[in-house]
């Protein structure tokens, strides 16, 4: 039996004639309950960072589909082979998102958003060379750069080191259809890395015990 509960069937039973004996042994029973009772979990400090970059993925997930500009999402240039492959890689494995680690997690998103930023300002100057529109990929830019800073601070506040982004080797765009092709490809993976980043996050939220809002 419990010790809590053998104490009160205890306190029911007795016949205690002395008030300040019964008066000790109700603030015992008082300090019980208080011990036995479960205490809420500290949040990390973190919790406040994961927010404002849960709401800069939000913001970016809108765009990729802008840095084309094509109603069919692009199926123009399925099969076509893929040129970028300096372009980051993620895991969408049950085992990878169930082996997270916050300080890891978070140096990959660092360098994930800055490869993709260095990308897109890539394709950002390869749109004016040739006098295309270029706002989706400078919004872009600009979501993807406050992303990385903010992983940059958390990574700073925990007192990991903050890992080093090599530039990318990017081929030439020597024609308008070279940078319509880079757009889709830029594009599709954006996508994937925007999911993919949500998911992180979200679940680093849990593991950092934050709390809903």
């Amino acid at each position: 039996m419990p010790l809590i509960v053998f104490y009160t069937f205890f306190l029911v039973f007795s016949v205690i004639h002395d008030s300040t004996s019964c008066l000790l042994h109700l603030l015992l029973l008082a300090e019980l309950f208080v011990h036995s009772s479960s205490h809420p979990t500290h949040s990390s400090p973190l919790c406040g960072t994961f927010r404002s970059m849960i709401h800069q993925v939000d913001k970016l997930t809108s765009l990729p589909k802008k840095l084309h500009d094509l109603t069919d999402d692009g199926d123009l240039f399925e099969g076509v082979e893929n040129r970028l492959d300096s372009l980051p890689k993620m895991q969408h494995t049950a085992a990878h998102f169930n082996s997270l680690k916050v300080n890891e997690s978070l140096s990959q998103l660092f360098e994930f958003s800055q490869s993709f930023r260095l990308h897109v300002e890539w394709l950002k100057t390869a749109k004016e060379n040739f006098s295309l529109s270029s706002q989706s990929a400078e919004d872009a830019s600009s979501h993807l750069l406050q992303l990385s800073n903010l992983v940059n601070a958390s990574l700073s506040q925990m007192e990991e080191e903050v890992p080093q982004s090599p530039s990318p080797s990017l081929p030439v765009a020597s024609t308008a259809f070279d940078v319509l092709q880079f757009s889709v490809e830029i594009s599709k993976r954006l996508q994937v890395f925007c999911d993919w980043s949500k998911r992180i996050l979200l679940l680093l939220q849990r593991l950092s015990h934050c709390h809903k809002h």
